[in-house]
């Protein structure tokens, strides 16, 4: 049984991965739905923050039925990321988690995400600030190093855990290799191994199967998976694994019905959350997605990513049920 401090997250949670213009309301909703365990916010500027920016303020909303649910920060400057531990937790989350792991130049060339792979005692130093400012648990996203060189996630473990972090999810590559290559699980194995760590250790990175993430469970004991990039346009893929977990058999497939339900389910949240214009212009990103391997879709994508109306896309959603048979299994 997985626990943070006193969150119950069940036998072997499945935690939707912090994503930047991905993981916002509207989304972390149908994944929520389709069921994720533990979510976070997008990643928030600390800097952002403490300005009052309000791109990094809107980040902080969060709502009831998303618990729990995490806010995640970065930053490059202890006292500033201080000062954002008590914002966050004036929004009222379930807990705040530092992302050490984010590898996009934006971040890491100012000092911020996985730089401060470079720089334990630094690292160690902000975390400690972030736990004194909040009553809330406190818990950790990070890469195994910097580079191969450097792989110092054992040594980071041990030393976060000490200074009071209550869980730790750790992304199975470097900084250097970004998303590419394999992602490497051997040493978030060992951390699980370590007598030492008492706190939940989660693993990302390249789980996008039912299958993975049954063979990743058992060979690398970790106590619970984040997944990411697997999720966006495919939030059916946490009861997918649940399910299998659970009886070794699969779930079958969304029909087209499905895809068109939690398409309608996103952008209406989606419109809620951002108004009529901005809801509809951000949710075009998503439609590949979610009708991602379907045969004959690219006429339908393209009207649906120049469609200015909610009627208009609710119409084209509507042609798009008639022309696929309803019930079809649908993914190639």
């Amino acid at each position: 049984m997985a626990k943070i401090r006193n969150i119950d997250l069940g036998e072997f949670p499945l935690l939707l991965a912090p994503m930047e213009d991905v993981s916002d309301p509207p989304f972390r909703a149908v994944c929520k739905a389709n069921g994720a365990d533990l979510m976070y916010t997008e990643f928030i500027s600390s800097e952002g923050l403490i300005r009052d920016a309000a791109k990094s303020v809107q980040k902080l909303d969060i709502f009831e039925y998303e618990r729990p649910i995490g806010i995640q920060l970065f930053g490059s400057d202890i006292e500033t990321m201080r000062a954002c531990g008590e914002i966050a937790t004036k929004a009222g989350p379930d807990l705040i988690d530092i992302n050490y792991g984010c590898p996009v130049k934006q971040v890491a060339c100012k000092g911020a995400g996985a730089a401060l792979l470079q720089d334990i005692p630094k690292m160690v130093a902000m975390t400690k600030a972030v736990v004194e400012s909040t009553h809330l648990p406190v818990t950790v996203k990070t890469r195994l190093g910097w580079d191969e060189s450097t792989k110092n996630i054992q040594e980071v473990a041990e030393r976060l855990q000490d200074i009071g972090i209550e869980a730790l999810t750790i992304h199975g590559r470097t900084r250097v290799q970004m998303y590419k290559g394999e992602a490497d699980w051997t040493l978030i194995g060992k951390i699980k191994e370590n007598p030492r760590i008492k706190i939940p250790i989660f693993g990302n990175g390249d789980i996008d199967s039912p299958e993975k993430a049954l063979e990743y469970k058992n060979r690398y004991g970790v106590d619970g998976i984040m997944i990411g990039r697997a999720s966006i346009g495919y939030p059916w893929i946490f009861n997918e694994i649940k399910h299998f977990l659970k009886t070794g058999e699969h779930l079958a497939l969304p029909t087209i019905q499905d895809r068109i339900d939690v398409c309608k389910h996103h952008l209406d949240f989606s419109i809620r959350w951002k108004g009529n214009h901005v809801g509809i212009v951000e949710m075009r990103r998503h439609y590949a997605n979610y009708f991602k391997g379907i045969p004959h879709f690219k006429e339908f994508r393209m009207r649906l990513v120049t469609a200015f109306s909610y009627d208009e896309i609710l119409e084209i959603l509507a042609n798009v049920q008639a022309f696929y048979a309803q019930g079809e299994l649908v993914a190639e």
